[in-house]
């Protein structure tokens, strides 16, 4: 599906912001924050303003064609992925992860909604990411050799 189908199927206009906020967020799945769009996209845009990019934004995840996601207070992120899937954020490198989502939680754990319709859900991790994990042995190693 090209950006602009993708767009009338959560009936939005397609505007020449919006295509390429929504370009951007497919091409790039690190959910990437405000700040990150606006940078790659203003030099090829050169009336975009941040403003823009927050309310292209608002207007995408109102119509779910994308996720914000607030892992934590600092960390207001996108997702062009809206199907069902985990995220992990490293607390050392700041890089949030997608991660597959087994369903089978959900049948070890029901929930008790008590009446409510869930339509969402998320499932944030934290820790140390692999890389960092490595990177942080061989400098754990190192120190020790050192010492």
């Amino acid at each position: 599906m090209d950006v602009v189908d993708i767009l009338l199927a959560h009936q939005i206009k397609p505007s020449v912001q919006r295509l390429a906020i929504m370009e951007y967020l497919m091409a790039h799945m690190t959910h990437p924050n405000v700040e990150e769009i606006y940078a790659a996209l203003s030099p090829s845009m050169p009336t975009l303003s941040k403003t823009t990019v927050y309310n292209t934004l608002k207007t995408l995840v109102d119509h779910g064609a994308v996720r914000m996601l607030s892992i934590d207070e600092r960390h207001t992120c996108y997702d062009y992925r809206t199907d069902p899937h985990a995220h992990f954020l490293c607390r050392q490198c700041g890089k949030v992860y997608d991660l597959p989502f087994n369903a089978e939680v959900l049948r070890l754990m029901p929930l008790d909604t008590h009446g409510h319709e869930v339509e969402e859900m998320h499932y944030y991790l934290r820790g140390l990411c692999k890389q960092c994990k490595e990177d942080d042995c061989y400098s754990n190693t190192n120190q020790e050799i050192t010492s």
